[in-house]
């Protein structure tokens, strides 16, 4: 059994939402009800946002579209000027849907592009996460002509023509605001779903915890409340050692991506660090860093000397490196040692065409941290981001960062994390390095690698949006430990 994380972060497929609605009415809150309570709170993060305007409530056939006669039932006793389109005769909705209709005391008109008319903001609640197929014909039309005109649009659960598991967009347009409800799904996270749902509001409408003792969430949104509890804490009789001692192997003539990395593992707090070079690298590598170690290596047998000192806790390779041979052995070397391992770079592209000579020399805690080329050079890029990172654990036997904006960890036994607080200016030289360098540290000191990874992630993306625009990478270590605070202040 996988071990459980906080619930309160869980992101729930469709299915698994409609289970839990309906466990909910199960519980005793009544269907009727339950609709009434998902539309209110959509009627209610509009008026907080927007002085009363020319609305149109476009609904579909199904609850969605019943969210969507209670958002226009709710805007119009606001004394909004409110008008509902319907995409099919109010008598074919389902049975809850047709009771909200039946409530509703205005006209109903016909979904189209006419329908938009004077409107000034856009209700769509025609699918969200109720679609399983492209989004077509008039619905599509519709939407798009809003977008066209620059109208605000307000998603109920979801933008339609998103899927809600995957975040793929199969005929969506983008929203300014998107009101889901109970919690989050993967698609409102993953790109390009998260860029299309604008910003995201998430709604109670009464369902009770209990549900998730039948509904057993396997993805989760990354925060401080998944791994807060299991960050390195300092000990009154602890020493540098007991604190870690983190080993890069650095590179050259490229030598700056190795020196961030250390520096990042440091400021995370290993007790040491230190950072292994060619001989010919040492001038350059001792005068740059003060108290990071700098380890000269004369002759190849020398790394696998220095990995013998049993001190060294956790151990990096990739920043820097090259993808020749000698990265490969150092790489095998490394994981022979059985000892916590973050493969980055120029440590998975040195396997790229056997790709099974690395995962069958895993055999300890392991964290690769590629990018999306070079996960391509690795694992199978069939099918959507969350579901390729899960399958690339399970097949490597390491918890695996697949990094981007939405950047997904996943553990070999199913577990996942999004991560959400990631600024575009990440999309920097060098901020890779630096996120090997903070799982290396939390690696050191013998933090989980799946809560490690998870922990780095969020840190690096909270670093980042600390500092602002005109960020650099080597900015960023010495802004880890701001955003260290903001995971457990009371230090």
């Amino acid at each position: 059994m996988m071990p459980a994380l906080d619930t309160a972060t869980a992101l729930l497929t469709s299915a698994q939402m409609a289970e839990a609605d309906r466990l909910t009415v199960a519980s005793g809150i009544g269907e009727l009800a339950l609709m009434e309570n998902a539309g209110r709170p959509v009627a209610r993060e509009i008026m907080r946002r927007w002085s009363p305007r020319p609305v149109i409530v476009l609904c579909g056939p199904g609850s969605n579209g019943g969210d969507g006669f209670v958002v226009a039932r709710r805007l119009a006793e606001a004394d909004w000027p409110v008008r509902v389109a319907l995409m099919m005769p109010s008598g074919g909705l389902p049975s809850a849907a047709a009771h909200h209709a039946s409530l509703w005391r205005g006209e109903v008109e016909p979904l189209g592009v006419a329908a938009l008319g004077d409107a000034e903001l856009v209700v769509d609640a025609i699918f969200g996460a109720g679609l399983s197929r492209p989004l077509e014909g008039v619905a599509a039309r519709t939407l798009q002509a809003a977008a066209a005109a620059g109208l605000t649009i307000v998603a109920v659960d979801i933008p339609s023509g998103l899927m809600g598991d995957t975040g793929d967009n199969v005929g969506a347009v983008a929203s300014a605001l998107t009101v889901t409800c109970f919690r989050k799904k993967p698609g409102h996270l993953l790109q390009p779903g998260r860029s299309l749902c604008g910003e995201l509001v998430v709604a109670d409408i009464g369902t009770p915890a209990s549900v998730f003792e039948h509904v057993r969430p396997d993805t989760f949104e990354n925060g401080p409340a998944l791994w807060a509890p299991a960050l390195p804490t300092l000990q009154a009789a602890g020493n540098k050692y007991t604190r870690g001692h983190a080993l890069v192997s650095g590179g050259y003539p490229v030598t700056g991506a190795a020196r961030m990395a250390a520096r990042a593992a440091a400021r995370i707090g290993a007790g040491l660090t230190t950072i292994a070079v060619p001989e010919v690298a040492l001038p350059i590598y001792a005068t740059a860093l003060t108290s990071i170690m700098v380890a000269p290596l004369a002759q190849p047998a020398d790394f696998d000397l220095l990995l013998g000192d049993k001190r060294y806790s956790g151990l990096l390779i990739g920043p820097g490196a090259g993808t020749g041979a000698a990265t490969r052995e150092r790489v095998l070397a490394m994981l022979r040692t059985g000892r916590p391992t973050v493969l980055d770079a120029d440590a998975l592209t040195a396997f790229e065409g056997e790709p099974p000579l690395l995962f069958d020399a895993i055999k300890g805690p392991c964290v690769l941290t590629p990018h999306d080329g070079e996960f391509a050079r690795l694992f199978d890029t069939r099918g959507d981001k969350l579901a390729r990172t899960r399958a690339a654990a399970r097949t490597s036997g390491a918890v695996v960062v697949l990094k981007g904006s939405d950047t997904v960890i996943a553990a070999p036994d199913g577990r996942a994390i999004i991560n959400s607080n990631a600024p575009p200016t990440l999309a920097t030289a060098g901020a890779g390095d630096v996120l090997g360098g903070i799982v290396l540290g939390l690696l050191a000191q013998g933090m989980d690698p799946f809560l490690a990874a998870a922990a780095a992630v969020w840190i690096h993306g909270a670093a980042a949006a600390a500092f602002g625009p005109g960020l650099l990478a080597e900015d960023l270590p010495d802004l880890v430990p701001g955003a260290l605070g903001l995971c457990h202040p009371a230090g």
